[in-house]
């Protein structure tokens, strides 16, 4: 009988060095959430990846996982949810109402992992592509009824203890007379949003965090060894980061997501007792509100290569390292295929372009303002549009009257001429949008390393919250 017992015993151990996914108590945890990333995001980017590369077998990182499962995202109070109640679900198990943080329907406050991490002594992260006050980071760290009240939710962040933050969103942080001499990472004025004189910059960096603001903080963040660093505070711009195919192409100064990632990995891992980090590849939800093509497919890419850096890290951690990978909902119904070009999708129409469509066409240098020959030269030159057809010139002729009028488009209210040209393009790829909103469609989730089994399957998005403070320890 003991003999039995210990070749049983040899045989668990050898399955737990063979597979990491039925280990135990992860040590160092990593959740990544891509806003907005449904199944058509995940796989057509795969797809373009595929075809940049001419690499017919390339994949996401993501999509390799060996652990995967589809998750439901409904909020409390409606079935189509939005980024506050889903972020609280992923960050608590928690259903509330949409455009709540951190709380239940009722108003009292939840317990995030974030805090149970904390109080388990484990250091902690959120980095993000949106303002660091976004709903999704936000649910982690802050507790408020509205997700519009950012400069509230700036001040939980100062009171959280949440030892790396990167993101962008300077405006929230700085008081009510500032407006900083020097610019934003992307060129822009910095000025404040808030109502009061309180500086919260001056406050993270009496309370030991190394600051990185604007302009010359993205530089100085480039530079920096953040594994002598203990606490981060970064915000480079007055509101989200660019999009990543405009970082690529005009900001090669600011951090990626990548850069960010493992910079957190530099600091949050001095720490014995291990990390909880959370990275949200935001911009990827605002593209696909824009029916953005190309902005969805660079940010997924971005996304990707910050799961990258952490599996780097799992490489050397196996044993003791988490990765799950989710998104929160889908955004814009976006489809792959249409009736006018059969069966086949086409890759090679969104090789030129190198601009977003909403913080260029929309509200940018390349807004259309009257002038129809520029506007024409403009998209040809940046946005990949060359030899538009009869049909796709009446079209934009159109919009760009309506523009002329006064007239939006969609529940954002988007400039018609920007709408139009990104429908072009993506109907010459033969991509499809119902919406320039959320929808309740299912996400994909992928998971790898120490206890990811408990991931798999169909789950709601509260249960991920819930799985994961289980393989955790915490109660929430």
């Amino acid at each position: 009988m003991k003999q039995a017992r210990t070749i049983i015993g040899g045989i668990l151990v050898l399955l737990l060095m063979v597979s990491p996914a039925l280990a135990g108590t992860p040590k160092y945890v990593f959740y990544f959430i891509g806003d907005g990333l449904g199944a058509s995001q995940r796989q057509f980017s795969e797809f373009f990846l595929r075809a940049k590369t001419h690499n017919p077998s390339r994949k996401l990182l993501m999509n390799t996982f060996e652990v995967a499962g589809i998750n439901s995202t409904y909020a409390a109070d409606t079935l189509i949810t939005d980024s506050a109640a889903a972020g609280t679900a992923l960050a608590s198990g928690v259903k509330t109402n949409k455009g709540v943080i951190g709380k239940s329907p009722d108003g009292k406050n939840v317990k995030t992992l974030v805090e149970a991490a904390e109080n388990d002594g484990m250091a902690t992260g959120l980095i993000t592509t949106t303002r660091l006050t976004h709903a999704t980071p936000a649910a982690f760290a802050a507790h408020n009824i509205s997700r519009d009240n950012e400069n509230e939710i700036a001040n939980d962040y100062l009171n959280s203890d949440v030892d790396f933050l990167a993101g962008g969103g300077i405006r929230h942080f700085i008081p009510q007379s500032e407006a900083l001499k020097n610019t934003d990472a992307v060129g822009q004025p910095i000025k404040s949003k808030r109502k009061d004189e309180r500086n919260l910059v001056q406050e993270f960096e009496a309370k030991g965090y190394r600051t990185f603001i604007g302009m010359q903080g993205a530089k100085a963040f480039a530079t920096t060894d953040f594994s002598s660093v203990d606490k981060v505070f970064a915000a480079f711009t007055y509101t989200h980061l660019p999009y990543e195919i405009e970082r690529i192409h005009q900001y090669t100064h600011l951090p990626s997501l990548a850069r960010m990632t493992r910079a957190g990995i530099d600091v949050l891992s001095n720490d014995p007792d291990g990390f909880f980090l959370m990275v949200e590849g935001g911009r990827i939800d605002h593209a696909a509100h824009a029916n953005d093509a190309t902005g969805v497919i660079y940010d997924t890419i971005a996304f990707d290569d910050a799961i990258k850096a952490a599996y780097e890290f799992y490489l050397s951690h196996k044993n003791e390292t988490l990765i799950v990978v989710v998104g929160d909902h889908e955004t814009g119904g976006m489809g792959l295929g249409m009736d006018s070009m059969g069966y086949k999708l086409d890759l090679t129409c969104l090789m030129d372009t190198k601009v977003s469509v909403e913080d260029t066409l929309n509200y940018g240098d390349g807004q259309y303002q009257g002038d129809k020959a520029a506007y024409y030269q403009f998209l040809e030159a940046q946005f990949g549009l060359k030899n538009l057809t009869e049909d796709e010139k009446a079209r934009l002729e159109k919009a760009m009257l309506d523009a002329d009028a006064g007239k939006t488009v969609g529940y954002y209210q988007v400039n018609p001429a920007a709408l139009t040209a990104a429908h072009i393009l993506s109907q010459r790829a033969n991509i499809s949008w119902t919406t320039t909103i959320h929808t309740a469609t299912m996400i994909p989730m992928s998971a790898t390393g120490t206890a990811a089994d408990q991931f798999s399957g169909y789950k709601d998005n509260t249960e991920i919250a819930r799985a994961m403070a289980q393989v955790l320890g915490f109660s929430l």
